[in-house]
């Protein structure tokens, strides 16, 4: 399999770099891509350093590597473009048009994207974060009425990362609940959960990929078993069914996309916080 080497290069963090390069080299499955960040070049030497950087891997490997950049600062982006690489400019891709489009020029205003811009909407995903680690696993169930969205499934379901992203990203008040062998026994939505079942969210997953994520926690036991997982895996299903609450298979697909069908599929709001 060929391979590159990429970087990503910013005057910020570089994450808006970073996710949309993954998205665009996802398309090319056949070549391996090595990834390399630099966040915050923002001065003359730093800007220096990463072009050496990337020309000494250039003349290492014997091709030019791929450049990805979100520069504010355009004399930097004009340095990093003499560098032994293709370079892809994110924001003269798309700020070029927009400006044609509206008709006033960009502000080239470093940090808009993920500063504190709204300090209530950052208080309020703060917030949000809290509250997703103060009720997760079933904790704090007195809290629930104050819930945006409550996630139910068996451990290791996948339940508190995508808590914790919609906390972080939507600023959504998620709990989330464990399903145990106790409630399986009646077959339907445990009592703690009744008075808010019109925001209760089931999470499921293939019973292979539950024993992989098991067996690096626990190996070798009863826990872990294929046999415990499809056990647990098919009678939460059949509460989920018998109770008529939506769920969503999380095997694989990425916490990013578990978020966003969540949303999508149940009609929540949605506030993306940067």
């Amino acid at each position: 399999m060929p391979s590159r080497t990429v970087f990503v290069v910013s005057d910020r963090t570089g994450i808006t770099a970073e996710l949309l390069s993954h998205s665009l080299l996802s398309q090319f499955p056949d070549v391996e891509f090595n990834q390399i960040t630099l966040p915050f070049i923002d001065d003359d030497d730093k800007v220096a350093k990463a072009i050496r950087q990337i020309d000494e891997v250039a003349d290492s490997e014997g091709h030019r590597s791929l450049v990805f950049a979100t520069f504010v600062n355009r004399q930097y982006l004009t340095r990093l473009m003499t560098a032994k690489a293709k370079v892809i400019d994110f924001f003269d891709a798309f700020v070029g048009p927009l400006e044609a489009e509206l008709g006033v020029p960009p502000a080239w205003r470093i940090g808009q994207a993920h500063g504190i811009v709204d300090k209530a909407r950052y208080a309020s995903r703060i917030s949000a974060v809290h509250y997703a680690m103060d009720s997760d696993d079933g904790v704090n169930v007195a809290n629930y009425p104050r819930a945006d969205l409550i996630l139910v499934g068996v451990s290791r379901s996948g339940k508190t990362p995508t808590s914790l992203y919609l906390a972080m990203h939507f600023g959504l008040y998620c709990a989330n609940y464990p399903l145990t062998e106790d409630e399986f026994e009646r077959d339907e939505l445990p009592n703690i959960l009744q008075p808010h079942r019109q925001r209760v969210c089931g999470l499921t997953i293939d019973a292979t990929r539950l024993q992989q994520i098991r067996a690096e926690r626990r190996a070798d036991s009863d826990y872990a078993s294929l046999r415990q997982c499809r056990y647990e895996i098919e009678n939460a299903e059949s509460l989920f069914r018998n109770s008529n609450v939506p769920y969503f298979n999380t095997t694989s697909i990425s916490i990013e996309e578990i978020a966003t069908t969540i949303i999508s599929k149940l009609g929540i709001r949605r506030e993306m916080l940067g």
